[in-house]
């Protein structure tokens, strides 16, 4: 059974809490307001998918980049229109500039990575280089 090694990221539970707190207590700053998309990412075969709830974004709103061996996807989704007149007793759902990062394996191609959408959610298919295992070198003798 193969493994995978997964980078460890102590702050990304501190994301999500500072996410929680500010859903709790209903933080609403002027002007843009900057959010994460959750995502999945899964190891396939001969490649990695990853999988990003992005509701209510159009793909035009998205950009996928790759440099330096990092994957970025960001993008910046305005509201509709402004309504200053209405009164929200609950605003919860998401506009302003979002982004997310992850670090490819070494030996990706970026021109081979994919990239769809279909109902909200964004997907990018990242062909990954077949692993090369361990080659045993076999010692000769030489003549004295």
């Amino acid at each position: 059974m193969a493994t995978t090694l997964t980078r460890w990221d102590p702050f990304a539970d501190l994301a999500d809490l500072r996410e929680r707190l500010d859903r709790a207590f209903g933080e609403i700053a002027d002007g843009d307001r900057a959010w994460a998309p959750r995502i999945d990412l899964v190891r396939e075969k001969d490649r990695m998918v990853l999988r990003a709830d992005l509701p209510g974004i159009k793909p035009e709103e998205v950009e996928i980049t790759v440099e330096d061996g990092i994957l970025h996807v960001s993008g910046k989704h305005e509201e509709s229109k402004e309504e200053k007149a209405k009164h929200y007793l609950r605003r919860e759902r998401r506009y302003g500039s979002f982004s997310r990062s992850l670090a490819l394996p070494d030996g990706v191609d970026p021109e081979r990575i994919e990239a769809g959408f279909s109902d909200g959610v964004l997907e990018v298919t990242i062909p990954v280089p077949s692993e090369k295992g361990a080659r045993k070198v076999q010692i000769k003798p030489r003549g004295a």
